[in-house]
């Protein structure tokens, strides 16, 4: 039904969008005919709104990939640098909710560990919505912060590092068969808001992979049972990640070391002092309103990874709208 759901938007897109341009391109020739200059001056502001409709669809096209369409889990992890970097992996999970819910996705909360002073030590979101992992993939890296602490009363500029980890929620069409002696599995107390029950009961699940060492937290329950089945969910989905990132590495597809996860790999920097501006260093792409880019207004930046990893770089038609 996924797969159905995406086709039939796909086309109904692309048959709206050809019907519609042949609807403003005889409303310019009427309008030619008759010297009517204002429906002339409307249905070239219709056509510029296709293109860039179309150009938006061309890029949505790119999202094909084996997981693409699933749902995703979200990490944010800060850097060293204590309150500063914790802080600004709370900035960072701000900036991907109010992205998720941009696009009427829903939002769930799977673990949320506060810091000491401010901000986060670490917090896992699961995004639902259409190819929401496709979208988010272009996110994972490390992401570079400049600005003028509010932790330092001498006013000094800070640099803060946090890093970002996308991997899909994967569907029962998908077997990833894991050994469960494989599995060290641990009970803990929650930590972060909810009320009496937090710190009482033993209801967080960790799960550690000793092969690969990858290991997940789930806290977001009260039940130590449902958190059990999430975190099993969360260690298929990344040991799922994980081949499929084997299979591009082998494949050389889509320029495996730029996506890396992992220190080192900076993809952006989010620079507010002494000068406003996020430039992705992957491709290059700015914005000069860090306000709006921290307000989950990333579309752009995710346009144009996309269209780097399939073109080299934007697709024509796309670098000239709005």
């Amino acid at each position: 039904m996924r797969e159905r759901t995406s086709i039939d938007d796909a086309m109904s897109g692309v048959q709206r969008i050809e019907s519609e341009m042949k609807d403003n391109l005889e409303l310019i020739e009427l309008g030619e005919m008759e010297g009517d200059e204002s429906v002339v001056a409307d249905a070239e502001t219709a056509l510029r709104g296709l293109k860039a409709e179309a150009a938006r669809r061309q890029l949505e096209s790119l999202i094909s990939g084996e997981a693409d369409g699933f749902d995703t889990f979200l990490e944010v992890h800060p850097g060293a640098g204590g309150t500063e970097s914790q802080d600004w992996a709370e900035m960072l999970l701000r900036m991907y909710t109010r992205w998720a819910e941009r696009r009427g996705f829903k939002i769930e909360v799977v673990d949320h560990q506060n810091g000491e002073q401010a901000g986060i030590k670490s917090a896992t979101l699961q995004i639902k919505g259409h190819n929401a992992y496709g979208w988010l993939k272009t996110e994972a890296g490390v992401h570079r912060l400049v600005r003028i602490s509010p932790f330092d009363s001498n006013a000094r500029r800070q640099t803060s590092f946090a890093s970002i980890m996308v991997y899909p929620v994967i569907d029962d069409s998908i077997k990833i068969e894991i050994n469960e002696s494989d599995v060290r599995t641990d009970v803990m107390r929650s930590g972060g808001a909810g009320g009496q029950h937090v710190n009482k009961t033993e209801s967080a699940v960790r799960l550690v992979h000793n092969p690969t060492g990858i290991m997940v937290v789930s806290q977001g329950d009260r039940s130590q049972h449902k958190n059990r089945a999430t975190a099993w969910d969360m260690l298929r989905a990344k040991l799922y990640e994980r081949e499929l990132k084997i299979r591009e590495e082998q494949a050389a597809a889509d320029q495996a070391a730029k996506t890396d996860i992992g220190w080192g790999h900076q993809i952006r920097s989010y620079v507010l002092q002494p000068y406003q501006l996020v430039k992705d260093l992957r491709t290059g792409h700015t914005s000069t309103s860090p306000q709006d880019v921290l307000d989950g207004k990333l579309d752009d930046f995710m346009e144009a990874t996309l269209a780097q990893r399939a073109y080299g770089g934007a697709p024509e038609g796309v670098e000239d709208v709005d």
